[in-house]
């Protein structure tokens, strides 16, 4: 993204006022009545009005983040010798013989 600002933060001008909801239902295969066309194109061209506010705004002063709230991801304490070990695992397996783990054949003969 070399000379490019990152999403969310980029947002190219609209070149038309609005979506031609009619064209994006035909490319969708979607049959769509008037009213629902109207509605839609009202829905959307409020979304577009909202965006160009938020174009016009200065953000140049403000650190980009990928949350709006601080998100940690909590890890578990692993420490060594703590988890069972490889015979007692060998030992509750379905299958198996001389300490491995015996699977089902996945590739076929060739």
């Amino acid at each position: 993204m070399l000379g490019r600002t990152p999403l969310p933060f980029y947002c190219p001008r609209m070149s038309q006022p609005h979506i031609d909801v009619h064209r994006i239902a035909r490319l969708a295969r979607l049959e769509l009545s008037e009213e629902e066309v109207f509605s839609y194109t009202q829905q959307l061209d409020e979304i577009l009005g909202y965006m160009e506010e938020l174009s016009a705004l200065d953000v140049s002063g403000i650190e980009p983040t990928a949350n709006a709230m601080t998100v940690s991801a909590p890890m578990r304490d692993d420490t060594p010798g703590t988890s069972l070990p490889a015979s007692a695992l060998i030992q509750n397996a379905p299958d198996h013989a001389q300490q491995q783990i015996r699977v089902p054949k996945v590739i076929a003969d060739a």
